[in-house]
């Protein structure tokens, strides 16, 4: 690697919400660059007036910011090489096509659409190799062409491509070098008639006045790769490394869309997926730390990310293996770390907390300890902790629990036997519930499972709880002999 700083950037349109892909693009530039020591920039590429919308834009940033990807240069950030959308860099490329064109290196051209279409075709006839544009107005005289423009003719400015130009090698850091024939290499438009410029152009100009040092996309940009090299040439400015990484495919080996499911950030984010899951994730579609390890936290990314361990094969995305690593990231959380961040919040969004609720540490850790194992996904809090936070009086009973564990001949007995011994406990702790209820099974002559079903239901309301005495000291002495009373009167 050169001595020179790494400048990388992401540069998407804000024309919809970013897709997994503009995303996972996202991530490795911004990983290649913590992990050099560089600089990661965000560039929004508006040029699309009817698609392009700030309101898209915000979208953009609200996804970055919820993935945890912070720029260092950029929208809401600065820098000292913006301004960093394009609609605010018009005259830095009328500035840029104006400088080629005075120097020889670009010229304009008259010709219609319709002479576009007729000389393409004669190309084709004559089954001639090179059927790009054939050059009709690169050797224009000067003085004709002023003439013309003064007398309003539409123009567009295009590249003079030198004729001895020779092949192009483009040295990519995944795909090696990737060789684009001469012939393949027309004098292309960098300004359209209306002054606007081309997508090749403005994105070099933007890039080199950038200090761009590797440019890390999508390999469905390879094919703009030649005549991009042709502009930095012109320009004099030095040609990027570049790195095309293979596209997303579903299971079915097509490109990912909205048939295989969700594809931008924001489904994924509602959906309550952990935001260092979801690049763990997307990180490993064409990356691999060394070929085993899945869980990769944010900060060996960070450290570790390099461009020789991205695969040329396209990658395929797997929600499985998603959830599973979402269901890893959940269990390797602290207890407080998992209250704070997913089951606190949670609770509230519900309305089973209100602003200001305070509890006792020790109860919100002991609640965290037997909601964390059984969360999938934050959702899932709510369904696992509602009963803790019910009443006597307002918990919800499942109609085919009660009549599988409570609706029952001998099921009164066992709910009796259950509040005596339960009255008699000291120590209202898990322990000391468990050991109460413990020999009830031997007193009256039951199954076990039969027995702690029915208390199960009759104080959690359903048959599919967390651990029966760590649920109960959760919910208090008091309430859970209430809700025994009140469930006496559904068992037989």
């Amino acid at each position: 690697m050169s001595e020179t700083p790494v400048r990388v950037r992401f540069a998407p349109s804000p024309t919809g919400k970013l897709h997994v892909g503009g995303a996972r693009t996202a991530i490795y530039n911004w990983a290649f660059a913590r992990a050099n020591h560089g600089t990661f920039i965000l560039r929004i590429d508006d040029t699309d007036p009817e698609r392009s919308t700030e309101e898209n834009t915000q979208i953009i940033l609200r996804a970055m910011r919820w993935l945890g990807l912070d720029w260092d240069e950029g929208p809401e950030v600065g820098g000292d090489y913006g301004p960093y959308k394009q609609t605010e860099r018009a005259q830095m490329y009328r500035d840029a096509a104006q400088r080629l064109w005075d120097e020889g290196k670009a010229y304009p051209c008259f010709c219609t659409p319709e002479q576009l279409a007729a000389d393409r075709e004669a190309a084709q006839a004559r089954k001639d190799p090179f059927q790009g544009y054939q050059r009709r107005c690169r050797d224009l005289d000067p003085a004709e062409a002023q003439r013309r423009i003064a007398a309003g003719e539409p123009y567009v400015l295009r590249i003079k491509v030198p004729e001895d130009r020779g092949d192009v090698v483009v040295r990519d850091a995944v795909h090696g070098d990737v060789t684009f024939a001469a012939r393949e290499l027309d004098d292309f438009v960098i300004q359209r008639t209306d002054g606007t410029p081309t997508y090749n152009f403005a994105t070099v100009v933007d890039d080199a006045a950038m200090g761009i040092t590797h440019v890390i996309r999508g390999d469905d940009h390879l094919s703009n790769t030649p005549r991009q090299v042709i502009v930095y040439e012109a320009l004099g400015a030095p040609v990027p490394t570049f790195a095309h990484i293979s596209m997303i495919l579903g299971a079915d080996g097509k490109k990912l869309s909205k048939r295989h499911g969700a594809t931008n950030v924001e489904e994924y984010r509602d959906a309550g997926y952990l935001s260092d899951a979801f690049v763990n994730y997307l990180a490993l579609l064409g990356w691999s730390l060394d070929g085993e390890t899945t869980i990769i936290p944010r900060d060996v990314l960070a450290s570790q990310f390099s461009l020789d361990h991205v695969s040329k094969n396209p990658a395929t995305f797997d929600p499985k293996k998603l959830d599973w690593i979402q269901a890893e990231y959940i269990r390797s959380m602290s207890d407080a770390d998992f209250a704070d961040q997913v089951m606190l919040p949670e609770l509230h969004e519900a309305g089973l907390i209100c602003d200001g609720f305070e509890a006792d540490e020790a109860w919100v850790d002991a609640l965290a300890a037997i909601v964390k194992p059984r969360t999938k996904f934050p959702a899932d809090v709510v369904a696992v902790a509602a009963p803790v936070f019910a009443t006597a009086e307002t918990l919800a009973y499942d109609e085919k629990s009660v009549e599988k564990g409570l609706a029952k001949e001998g099921m009164g007995a066992v709910l009796d036997a259950a509040r005596a011994a339960l009255t008699g406990v000291d120590e209202w702790a898990p322990a000391a519930i468990d050991a109460a209820l413990e020999t009830l099974p031997e007193a009256l002559d039951m199954k076990k499972r039969l027995v702690f079903q029915a208390v199960r239901v009759a104080v959690c309301g359903n048959m599919v709880s967390p651990p029966l005495g760590e649920t109960m000291a959760l919910v208090g002495r008091e309430d859970c002999l209430a809700r025994i009373e009140r469930a006496r009167g559904m068992a037989l």
